[in-house]
């Protein structure tokens, strides 16, 4: 469980109100001309549950190991017992009874708790080898209609087997999971595949399907794993294949000149490309002569020698990205290959680029943007203006980019679908929404998902909606983010995938450095999605996902106490810190906000580099030409939240244009909804749990 948040401010900073109702706006329709304002609705008011102290002190008794249930016979019926229960079974797990397992289960199977418990018991009687129990217990879906993995599925081989009922079908069933991956599968597989190679169900082509599906994933070993059994000459060439895997060598130029070797060979140069791209490119053409490649083969290597060179712009991009047949050319190095050409500002090979894109990913706002940006500098208005009135259809980055280059209004078609009290309570009474909800309260997130995944995987997408406003009442925003974009209209939910929270610390503090209330809010919902107690793997913390240095540092400059990393929990503390050090860097990078969203997501190193590789370059383009994908498609999103999150806050909007500029008092632009725009939208980039 992450630390409890307490202040650590003075107490008046930490009593400025919190909360701001989320947006509502009136439903656009092609006849509106503009994006109304939105209006302001309170979130549907939480339902107090006063036993969630209690629910709290059980599970963590239960975690201890102290749990005694005729303390809490109180909460016995609280909808969170389950998850009370599930506790303090987990603790014992693996010298549990599998009487109590078998009711725990006939309790508790259909709820998501059962599920999380039927996991952890199918791995426990595996590792005992309780083959009746673990098959009791078995299902080969889960709750949410998903496969169980390899682990589990390769163990409920073994409970059959040992149980007698390795039939026709278990050889099917053990084939399966042998061709599922060219990965190495568990442990718990050795032993169903020796059984299935003992009964000769492990036939040469069987063994050579998954060798060569292992070359495929640079996987060496498991292509000896898999050779194994293979008659003798066939095992030693398996072995060849994958010693060269491990390291290029010349045995393979005398391999047979069989379609086999040469994917094979293939694949081990396109392994070396990555790490050494000068000596796959160099030593492809010997390779390729004596086992007569096809073009897919030696597109496969070139490949793997354009994009590692490309992703750091290599000297030697440009000739390897031409040499890629374009047989091996997919969207990925499509689009490196016009980034690499406007890191050069070489504006024609960019189009040319572009034009070389299939019609899908030529007609995302982003390409329509730069090919209208790169027609415009070849003198070509006319097709430059067309692809900006198409690109502006979108509420994204380039759409917004695109409608400023016509001096056009943005393009917003906001819906807010009428007010169903009474439906929404009706959803928010479903049992496992309601143990979401008091999960999430308790900060026993993880959990809370698993609830909510298995309510929502009930509902319909009126329902669903429903439910994220529920969840937005508890201050759950990041449902909405996970939760839709599953169809065109959802898109267009903005009340919903725009939260915004701690609006008056944000405008106090955003005046208070001088920046702009619209860009700290963005940032706050790229990073957390206003979540308080976020952490990542960098252990970055809170709404604006601070690190501790970074926390510390900045309150000894502002002459604040700092009390440690757990204050960053603090939601007042966080955005104090957190807009305080973006201003540091708006500061440092000369006051042009693209460098300082880049520098907070990445750090200065790579941006350091960046800047070095392309000084003077337009913003957009230089956003673009970022190396790193995570950061170039942070740096969009920021802008394109700000813009939205203006909107928000007032209504229209200062450019995108004006922004990249670092300019604050600029015309604002107002937002209109074409008619074209109200059916369909385009998604932001994707956002992951």
């Amino acid at each position: 469980m992450l630390p409890r948040p307490f202040p650590l401010l003075a107490a008046a900073l930490i009593a400025a109100i919190a909360t701001t109702a989320c947006a509502q706006t009136t439903a656009s329709t092609p006849a509106q001309p503009a994006a109304k304002p939105p209006l302001l609705r309170a979130p549907p008011a939480p339902t107090a549950d006063a036993q969630l102290p209690r629910v709290r002190a059980a599970l963590e008794a239960a975690e201890r190991g102290g749990f005694d249930a005729g303390q809490y016979a109180d909460i016995a019926r609280h909808p969170l017992y389950g998850w009370v229960e599930y506790a303090a079974l987990r603790r014992n797990i693996d010298s549990l009874d599998n009487a109590q397992a078998r009711d725990f289960l006939a309790r508790r199977g259909n709820e998501a708790s059962g599920e999380a418990f039927r996991e952890i018991w199918l791995a426990a009687t595996a590792r005992r080898q309780d083959w009746n129990a673990f098959l009791a217990a078995w299902t080969p879906l889960n709750r949410s209609g998903k496969e169980r993995g390899a682990q589990l599925r390769c163990a409920e081989l073994s409970a059959r087997q040992a149980l007698g009922r390795a039939d026709a079908q278990w050889t099917k069933d053990a084939q399966a999971i042998w061709r599922s991956s060219g990965k190495s599968l568990p442990d718990a597989c050795d032993a169903p595949f020796a059984v299935l190679a003992a009964q000769g169900g492990l036939s040469p082509e069987l063994r050579w399907e998954r060798i060569e599906a292992a070359a495929a994933e640079w996987q060496p070993a498991v292509m000896r794993a898999a050779a194994r059994g293979l008659p003798a000459d066939q095992l030693a060439q398996a072995n060849d294949y994958a010693a060269f895997l491990d390291n290029v060598n010349e045995r393979a130029l005398a391999w047979p000149k069989t379609d086999r070797s040469r994917k094979i060979a293939s694949h081990g140069l396109a392994k070396l490309a990555k790490a050494q791209p000068a000596s796959a490119e160099a030593q492809l053409p010997k390779y390729a002569s004596a086992l007569n490649f096809s073009d897919e083969d030696r597109g496969r290597v070139l490949y793997q020698t354009a994009l590692w060179s490309v992703a750091s712009y290599d000297a030697e991009s440009a000739r390897r990205l031409d040499a890629v047949p374009d047989i091996a050319y997919d969207e990925r190095l499509h689009e490196w290959r016009a980034r690499e050409a406007m890191a050069r500002s070489d504006w024609n090979a960019a189009l040319a680029a572009i034009r070389k894109m299939g019609a899908k990913q030529r007609g995302e706002s982003r390409w329509e943007y730069f090919e209208a940006r790169l027609s415009e500098r070849a003198g070509d208005k006319a097709t430059a203006t067309r692809l900006y009135r198409e690109a502006a259809k979108n509420a994204d980055f380039h759409g917004f980019l695109s409608a400023d280059r016509l001096g056009a209004p943005y393009t917003l078609c906001p819906l807010q679908p009428a007010d169903a009290p009474a439906a929404r309570a009706q959803v928010a009474r479903d049992p496992a929404l309601v143990r979401a909800m008091g999960l999430f309260q308790i900060e026993r997130t993880p959990w809370a998902i698993r609830e909510w995944d298995d309510a929502l995987s009930r509902f319909d997408d009126t329902q669903r909606r429903l439910a994220i406003e529920v969840a937005q009442g508890y201050n759950w925003f990041d449902r909405a983010v996970f939760s839709l974009n599953k169809t065109p209209q959802e898109q267009r939910l903005y009340y919903l995938r725009f939260p915004l929270h701690h609006a008056d610390t944000i405008r106090r503090e955003s005046a208070k450095n001088g920046l702009d209330p619209a860009w700290v809010a963005a940032e706050i919902r790229a990073e957390s999605v206003f979540n308080p107690t976020a952490r990542s793997g960098a252990n970055a913390m809170g709404l604006m996902q601070v690190l501790p240095g970074t926390g510390a540092q900045v309150a000894k400059s502002l002459g604040l106490p700092w009390g440690g990393a757990a204050s960053l929990y603090d939601s007042d503390t966080n955005i104090v810190l957190g807009t305080a050090y973006l201003r540091q860097l708006h500061d440092k990078y000369g006051g042009q906000p693209y460098f300082a969203m880049a520098g907070y997501n990445a750090g200065p190193a790579p941006l350091a580099r960046w800047q070095s590789q392309r000084p003077g370059m337009e913003p957009d383009f230089w956003i673009e030409t970022i190396s790193y994908k995570e950061t170039r498609e942070y740096v969009a999103r920021v802008l394109a939240f700000s813009v939205l999150y203006d909107w928000r806050m007032n209504g229209d909007a200062l450019s995108v244009s004006d922004r990249l500029r670092g300019a604050t008092q600029a015309k604002r632009k107002s937002f209109a909804c074409p008619a074209a725009a109200a059916t369909a939208s385009a998604p932001l980039p994707a956002e992951t749990e």
